[in-house]
């Protein structure tokens, strides 16, 4: 591919702008933990909603769109449409509890709702687990990304492409913070939006696709196009696809699952943004500006070009054929995305680089602040250095974030699939999701149970994946050694199987388990006020001892449910109104449509009952 003189001072404004931020707030990013980590706990809604959604628009998430179209079709993206679910059940019930909280990270959370030296165990342990061990995983999967981007529209090496990439990341991100990261962000979310949706349209133009009318009739893109999967349990095949898909994704997926930008219960860098919010009301906007951005905005362009890919290049042989430079470990379906970039001409090709550009960055600035606020504030400030002056944690806070971009650069290089290490990470989570939710509203769940819900997790993730890579063949492996076949089975089977076996054995560590102290439940109660029958055993007995007398009954659980539900209705109702529009099915279109206006309007109606003060 050939970049123009244009393309280049594109890319090169880019790059100086996100410098130029970078410095411009780092004096301010160094006064303190709070400054660099939070940005002071003054931003409003609409940016921190943004930055969600650039975030969220990583590297890899217009190649993770594409190889699922081109694998399972339009339908295949309810693998993580169903988490709409997730993020709305934030919007309505969490973002405002955790703004309450005043912590940090969400790990801080941990010494806020249990107590003693299993609280400090937990809270310790996660800090390693999700900052370090869960985060590199997600920077090497977006890296990877930007690896086969990199090959494909540049030349570049997998090494060459890393050090370029990830260089002025790091000093924009260790300078400035999360105020560069979140200013940073919103300019990266418009530039990422334009890029995506100038090369669908350009895309669709070619001689090879003939517009969109010529696209949908093409027979390699009809069995690809529709939004809801066939429900067929009459063959192997079938029940596989349908279970994947649809019923494991709407039926467990979204509260069992755990997954960065769609924790249930909130968390991670979304919990970071709730926290930097002005106040409650805020940090609820930005959470539903996020939602509705994220799922009813944004995927068309992607899904479309996966679409156009499939006239183009019909299977990954072809895009090998194309391009016989590219290292063969990282051609699979999800490269069609970078393929199908290199058709575009001078100017618009520079944006789209620019916005794939700007789409890793934001993802991996936020990552490594959020990683490094783990390391920070929940391992070095707790157990390391307690009496750490905030210069000291800003410097350590600067160090890590550097030595996070390493880390995942060198895991990076010894990935394949974008859409497998996506599969990857649901697995690890799977059963987790339950604890999350449950921990605010119920005072029987202690630490102990999020200690077994993660070990028990991971521990048959790591089963299942060591199974499927294991060689089959009892010549290979040894009659004796291959017990571990019986993991062998489709990834539903898997996932079902994780989330049963981590929920009954975290169940019973909450009933059999220790209590957390009594004057820990209370604090929690007098400071988050989550209110509902789940806490009444300990507000009574408190009211008893004449403790929590002024505590206002907060519990408004049903008209949040209804908020809950009335924006799915109308973020799906927009997501599906667009693709009903472009396929030309207007009918469906116009049922989408009102779909998506009444749930605005009960959206509208319940605002207050849900989010306090105003946005």
């Amino acid at each position: 591919m050939q970049l123009y003189a244009l393309d280049w001072w594109i890319i090169g404004g880019f790059f100086a702008f996100t410098l130029a931020i970078g410095l411009l707030v780092a004096r301010r990013a160094g006064r303190s933990n709070e400054d660099f980590f939070l940005s002071g706990r003054d931003k409003s809604w609409w940016l921190l909603g943004s930055s969600m959604v650039a975030t969220t628009f990583a590297a890899d998430t217009p190649l993770l769109v594409t190889g699922i179209v081109r694998e399972k079709g339009v339908a295949g993206n309810w693998m993580w449409w169903a988490f709409l679910i997730t993020g709305m059940l934030t919007v309505a019930v969490y973002a405002k509890l955790w703004r309450r909280s005043g912590v940090v990270t969400d790990n801080e959370f941990y010494e806020l709702r249990y107590s003693g030296a299993t609280a400090a165990a937990v809270r310790g342990f996660r800090a390693v687990y999700l900052g370090l061990v869960f985060n590199v995983i997600v920077m090497a999967n977006v890296t990877l990304a930007a690896i086969k981007i990199g090959e494909i529209m540049f030349g570049f090496s997998p090494l060459e492409t890393i050090l370029i990439a990830s260089v002025v990341t790091v000093i924009f991100s260790t300078l400035g913070g999360l105020t560069s990261v979140l200013i940073t962000d919103f300019v990266l979310f418009i530039v990422a939006m334009i890029g995506s949706i100038g090369a669908a349209v350009y895309l669709l133009g070619e001689p090879e696709v003939g517009g969109l009318t010529s696209l949908l009739s093409h027979p390699a893109v009809q069995s690809k196009m529709s939004m809801f999967p066939v429900l067929d349990f009459s063959t192997t095949e079938g029940l596989n696809l349908t279970m994947t898909i649809l019923i494991l994704p709407l039926a467990v997926q979204w509260w069992a699952l755990w997954y960065p930008g769609a924790e249930p219960g909130g968390g991670g860098y979304a919990a970071q943004r709730m926290l930097a919010a002005k106040n409650e009301s805020h940090a609820t906007g930005a959470t539903l500006l996020f939602n509705a951005a994220h799922y009813a905005f944004r995927p068309w362009p992607w899904i479309l070009i996966g679409l156009i890919s499939l006239t183009v290049y019909p299977s990954v042989s072809d895009i090998k054929q194309q391009f016989p430079h590219v290292s063969a470990n990282i051609v699979n379906d999800d490269l069609a995305y970078p393929a199908m970039l290199q058709r575009l001409p001078a100017g618009l090709l520079g944006l789209v680089a620019t916005s794939l550009i700007a789409a890793y960055m934001s993802t991996i600035s936020t990552h490594l602040n959020w990683g490094s606020s783990y390391l920070v504030n929940d391992l070095w400030k707790r157990f390391v250095s307690k009496s750490a002056t905030q210069r000291e944690l800003v410097l350590v806070g600067r160090a890590s974030t550097a030595i996070l971009m390493l880390l995942a650069a060198l895991l990076a290089l010894q990935l394949q699939s974008v859409v497998e290490g996506f599969g990857l990470l649901l697995k690890i989570g799977a059963g987790t999701g339950l604890v999350y939710i449950l921990r605010w509203f119920w005072w029987r769940i202690n630490a102990l149970s999020e200690i077994v819900a993660m070990v028990v997790s991971a521990s048959l993730t790591a089963a299942f994946f060591y199974a499927n890579k294991a060689p089959s063949n009892p010549d290979q492996i040894g009659d004796a050694a291959g017990w571990w076949q019986a993991f062998v089975m489709p990834d539903w089977s898997q996932t079902l199987i994780i989330v049963l076996a981590t929920t009954v054995c975290w169940m019973l560590a909450a009933f059999l388990g220790p209590t957390e102290s009594e004057d820990t439940l209370r604090q929690f109660c007098s400071r988050i006020r989550p209110g509902g029958p789940g806490w009444r055993r300990v507000v009574d007995k408190a009211q008893q001892e004449g403790q929590l007398m002024g505590l206002s009954n907060s519990w408004n659980m049903p008209i949040q449910i209804v908020f809950m539900i009335s924006g799915c209705a109308a973020i799906y109702g927009v997501l599906f109104a667009t693709g009903y529009c472009l396929y030309g099915q207007f009918m469906q279109a116009v049922i989408a449509v009102a779909l998506a206006a009444l749930g605005t309007l009960i959206l509208a109606l319940t605002w207050k009952g849900v989010a306090s003060g105003e946005a």
